[in-house]
C-alpha cells in the first residue's frame, strides 16, 4: 500500500476557543431589541450580517485567537496583498459560523444559491430580499446559562450551594446539633455515643438501687451519673449493654427546606430605553439561577413570568429568546399570576423574585380592559397593586425586588412592598444584579421559616 504525504497547512480555526467565542457572542445572542427598539420582532438584529461583524469584532479585541495568530494572519507578518487578507478573513469567518452550525449553537442559514438562479431564471429582482437571520439554539442558551452562572459564583467566592439552611433543627443526615432524644416520627439518625452512654448510666443507677435494697431506680436524662464511694471498686457486670427504649438518643441536623420561586422580568419598553439595556443583563441572570436550581437545588422549583401590559409564564428553556415591546408595566397582573402558580406549590418557602426598573403604569380591569398611565403611580394603580402584595402577604409568599432604577418615589413603592411581604428590596445595576439576585438566592433566605 502506497502512503502519499502532504505539507501540513495548520488551520486558523485549530486554535478557536469556541466556548470563548459563545461567551463573547453572548450579548448579540441574547439581544433583547435594544439596538433597534423600534423592532420588537427582532430582526436585525439576528441577521447573518450582524453575526458576522460580531465574530469579527471578537476575533480582533475578544481574545478568542491567540495574538500571535491574528498577527500572522492579519498583521505585518501576514503574507499577500490586502485583497487576498481581507478574503481569508472572509473565509475564516464563514467556517467559524459553520462550526458553530456544526456543533449545534446556531441554527443553519437557508441555501441562497438555489433561489438566487430560480431568481435569475425568472427574471425576478432580489432588491426586496429579506436579510438572511439565523436562530439560537437550546444548545447555546442551555451553555450560556452555565457560563453565566459559573462567572456569577466566581465573583460571589465561596458559597454554600446545595441546600438551604434555616435557624430550625432537625434529626437529619449531617450532625450539627446536640443530641436529643428519640421522639416517634424523627429520623433514625441514631447518636450510638450519646445512646449507649444513657444505657450504661442507667443500667449503673438500677443496680446501685437494687444492691442498697432500695428497689429497682431509673436514673432520668439529666440527672447525675452514678458515682462509687471513694475506696470502692465499681460494680463488675459480664453482661452486655441492655439498650432501652428510653435510652435512644438521635442526631440533629440543620433543618433543609425546599423553595418554589417565581421570576418576574418586567419587560416593558423602559427596559431598553435612556441608552442602557437592562433587559439582557436579566435575562441573563435568570438563566444563571435556573441553572443553578437544577444543578444544586433538585428539589426547588422555578417558574418564569413575564408582565408588560398583562403577564404570562414562559417555560424556562424561552427565557434566552424573550424580547421587550412597546409596553407598559402592570406589576398587579404579574404579581397575579405569580401566587396563582405558587399557590399550587408544596414548598417550605414560596418566594417571587422581581427584577424590574418602571413604576407600576397599567392595570387589567374587571372586563379585561387595560387601564394605562405613563406617568406612573397613579393612585388607582398603586392602590390595586399593594392590594396584591396584601394578597401575596397572607398566601405567605415572599417578594424580593431587584430594582434597576433610584427614582425617589419608586424607592419608596418598592420598600414599602418589602415591608408588607418580609421581603428585600435591592437597588442595583445590571452590572451588579446577577451578583445580588444569586447571593440573595444563596444566603439564608429561609429565615423566615420558623
Amino acid at each position: 500500500m502506497k502512503v502519499k504525504y502532504s505539507k501540513y497547512v495548520p488551520n486558523p480555526l485549530d486554535d478557536l476557543d469556541m466556548d470563548e467565542l459563545l461567551s463573547k457572542l453572548s450579548d448579540l445572542l441574547l439581544s433583547s431589541g435594544f439596538d433597534n427598539p423600534w423592532d420588537p420582532g427582532g430582526g436585525m438584529d439576528r441577521t447573518m450580517q450582524a453575526l458576522h461583524d460580531a465574530i469579527l469584532e471578537a476575533l480582533f479585541s475578544g481574545g478568542v485567537l491567540p495574538p500571535d495568530v491574528v498577527d500572522k494572519l492579519f498583521g505585518e507578518q501576514a503574507e499577500g496583498s490586502a485583497e487576498e487578507t481581507r478574503q481569508q478573513l472572509e473565509q475564516l469567518i464563514s467556517q467559524i459560523i459553520q462550526r458553530m452550525q456544526e456543533s449545534g449553537y446556531i441554527t443553519g442559514a437557508p441555501d441562497l444559491d438555489a433561489e438566487r438562479q430560480r431568481r435569475a431564471q425568472g427574471g425576478g429582482g432580489d432588491g426586496d430580499a429579506q436579510p438572511v437571520q439565523f436562530e439560537v439554539t437550546d444548545k447555546a442558551l442551555d451553555f450560556l446559562g452555565f457560563r453565566a452562572l459559573r462567572d456569577l459564583l466566581g465573583s460571589l467566592g465561596h458559597s454554600s450551594a446545595g441546600r438551604h439552611d434555616t435557624r430550625d433543627l432537625s434529626t437529619g443526615v449531617e450532625t450539627s446539633g446536640a443530641p436529643k432524644p428519640y421522639e416517634f416520627g424523627d429520623t433514625l439518625n441514631i447518636d450510638a455515643t450519646a445512646t449507649i452512654l444513657n444505657a450504661v448510666t442507667r443500667q449503673a443507677a438500677e443496680r446501685h438501687a437494687t444492691d442498697a435494697g432500695a428497689g429497682p431506680a431509673r436514673l432520668e436524662l439529666g440527672q447525675e451519673a452514678y458515682q462509687p464511694e471513694p475506696g470502692t471498686a465499681p460494680p463488675v457486670t459480664t453482661s452486655g449493654i441492655d439498650i432501652d427504649y428510653q435510652d435512644l438518643m438521635v442526631a440533629q441536623g440543620e433543618y433543609q427546606s425546599s423553595c418554589a420561586t417565581v421570576l418576574m422580568l418586567d419587560c416593558s419598553h423602559s427596559m431598553i430605553l435612556y441608552g442602557e439595556d437592562r433587559f439582557t443583563p436579566a435575562k441573563r441572570v435568570a438563566m444563571a439561577l435556573a441553572q443553578l436550581i437544577r444543578t444544586q437545588y433538585p428539589g426547588d422549583t422555578l417558574q418564569a413570568v413575564l408582565f408588560h401590559d398583562s403577564a404570562e409564564e414562559i417555560p424556562i428553556r424561552e427565557l434566552g429568546r424573550v424580547r421587550v415591546g412597546p409596553y407598559y408595566t402592570n406589576t398587579r397582573e404579574g404579581l397575579r399570576l405569580a401566587r396563582r402558580l405558587l399557590e399550587k406549590q408544596r414548598k417550605d418557602m414560596r418566594q417571587i423574585v422581581m427584577i424590574t426598573d418602571g413604576k407600576p403604569s397599567a392595570l387589567t380591569q374587571p372586563d379585561g380592559r387595560i387601564y394605562k398611565n405613563a406617568f406612573g403611580l397613579d393612585p388607582f394603580v398603586i392602590a390595586e397593586t399593594f392590594a396584591e402584595v396584601s394578597a401575596c402577604a397572607r398566601a405567605g409568599i415572599m417578594i424580593n425586588t431587584f430594582m434597576l432604577a433610584r427614582d425617589y418615589d419608586l424607592v419608596a413603592f418598592v420598600r414599602r412592598v418589602a415591608a408588607m411581604c418580609r421581603g428585600k428590596a435591592y437597588f442595583t445595576t445590571p452590572y451588579t444584579l446577577g451578583q445580588y439576585v444569586l447571593m440573595d438566592y444563596l444566603d439564608k433566605k429561609t429565615r423566615t421559616v420558623h
